[in-house]
């Protein structure tokens, strides 16, 4: 889960269920378990250092993170780790056995704590609900990509585009998914989210609800273009409707 550039002697897990193999490995394998190791091995031969040995340099680790890194993935890896060193070797040898840098970005820190209150908002019964979460930043940005993920895991609607531009006037919107994968999506603005019936059941202009964030290297400017084309577009949808509205 970090870069390993400067690390003589690594190993990079993926996610938190890798990483419980490897707690898992501490944890039952035996020191001369040579069916254990080979099956780890296997499973992490292109992940570690070519001299790693689990049954020896599992015994002592640090724990670095990619800066970019989902940080409560981060924080659940390392109590995950630090609670089974603690049951290998008791908490008075904790320190001997376990150590965890922290490197996650400020900046990015800052951004998933902000994607996190505003699916707060979403979820706060006392609050309108957000039509959707705008994420916009590279497509090649791991950073974008983790600030997605959140909206994503809490069942929040969301979308990822690196330019103003993935927003067309026809009401469709490239984005990009979790898996990588980079699709066209319509309708981008539902009629849900533009009309609303009053009291008196006439149908009225719905005031859209968009949260925005962006990758810790995205322009202003970008992110303003696209929340302009958002603009835009709710205003010809409204405009363009055949039924009589009330103003």
């Amino acid at each position: 889960m970090a870069t390993k550039s400067m690390c003589e002697t690594y190993i990079c897990v993926k996610n938190e269920d890798e990483a419980k193999y490897v707690a898992d490995f501490i944890l039952s394998a035996d020191e001369g378990d040579e069916d254990a190791k080979k099956a780890f091995m296997e499973k992490f031969g292109k992940a570690c250092s070519s001299h790693f040995d689990p049954h020896k340099h599992l015994k002592k680790i640090g724990l670095a993170n990619q800066t970019t890194m989902y940080k409560k993935e981060t924080r659940a890896i390392g109590q995950l780790l630090q609670k089974t060193m603690m049951s290998k070797y008791g908490p008075d040898l904790i320190n001997d056995h376990y150590y965890e840098f922290d490197t996650i970005c400020d900046a990015t820190q800052v951004r998933q704590d902000a994607v996190d209150e505003l699916c707060n908002m979403h979820d706060d019964p006392s609050k309108p609900d957000l039509d959707f979460i705008l994420v916009v930043g590279g497509f090649d940005s791991s950073n974008t990509a983790h600030l997605l993920e959140i909206p994503q895991m809490r069942g929040v609607r969301s979308y990822h585009i690196n330019t103003a531009e993935c927003i067309s006037g026809e009401n469709t919107i490239k984005h990009r998914l979790v898996n990588g994968d980079v699709v066209d999506s319509a309708p981008l603005l539902e009629d849900e989210m533009l009309w609303e019936t009053n009291e008196k059941g006439e149908k009225t202009k719905k005031l859209l609800r968009v949260g925005v964030t962006s990758g810790a290297s995205t322009p202003d400017k970008e992110v303003q273009d696209a929340l302009g084309r958002i603009m835009l577009l709710t205003n010809v949808l409204h405009s363009n409707s055949k039924e009589e509205v009330t103003p």
